[in-house]
Parts: structure tokens; sequence; C-alpha cells
């Protein structure tokens, strides 16, 4: 663990990194910000024109089981290239009472007490 300061100036210098993407819901867009060439978050420095031609192919795709048919040759290129380990893709749970209002999960995981209620 370094410091933020200390970590951001040479993020991209590290040998191994950590990113928790888990705030992006959608998989096409953590692979747009964290795999496509030339994006400033990509800490691979990782460049395929087959990944970023089926990325754009995927991004315009509002289906989401016609989707993940391109997601999965996408995984697929990463896995074989070896570009990242990535052991699952977590799921995320909320539980919450029947009647009650506002309590959707946020995606820093922050809770809006304000927003809260229950229906009459």
């Amino acid at each position: 663990m370094l410091p933020g300061s200390t970590f951001w100036n040479d993020w991209v210098k590290y040998p191994f990194s950590s990113t928790n993407w888990n705030h992006r819901p959608l998989g096409v867009q953590i692979h747009a910000l964290a795999y496509r060439s030339g994006e400033a978050w990509n800490e691979f420095g990782w460049s395929n024109a087959e990944f970023d031609g089926l990325l754009t192919e995927a991004l315009a795709i509002a289906d989401a089981d016609k989707r993940r048919e391109v997601m999965a040759k996408m995984e697929a290129i990463i896995q074989d290239e070896g570009v990242t380990i990535q052991p699952y893709w977590r799921s995320l749970y909320r539980h919450m009472r029947e009647g009650v209002v506002g309590a959707d999960m946020h995606i820093s995981y922050e809770h809006h007490h304000y927003k809260w209620g229950w229906l009459a």
C-alpha cells in the first residue's frame, strides 16, 4: 500500500498493480477504459487491434445477450494473451426489506439515509 500522492505519480511504472473496476456496471465499460489501445487507464500498455474492433462492436450492441457473445471473444483474447489476472467478475448483492424505498445500492457502497423511507 502506498499513499495516493506516491502511487498516482508513478502508477503506470509498477510491475504489478491491482485495480477494482467494480464501480462500472458493464464489462464493456471496463474494457473501454482499461483495455482499449491508447486509453489513459490502460495500465498494461496493451494494444490489440482485434480486441479493439470487437470492443467497438460490443459497445454498439444494446441487447445484453447478444453483447455477451462478443464479450466472450474479447475475454478469451485477454486470457490467451495473458494480459491480466482476472480470476472472476465479482457479484455484489444488497439486502433490503419490502416496502423500503430509496435504498438502492450506490456504486461506491455509500448509504444515503436521507433518501430512505417506507411505503405507506
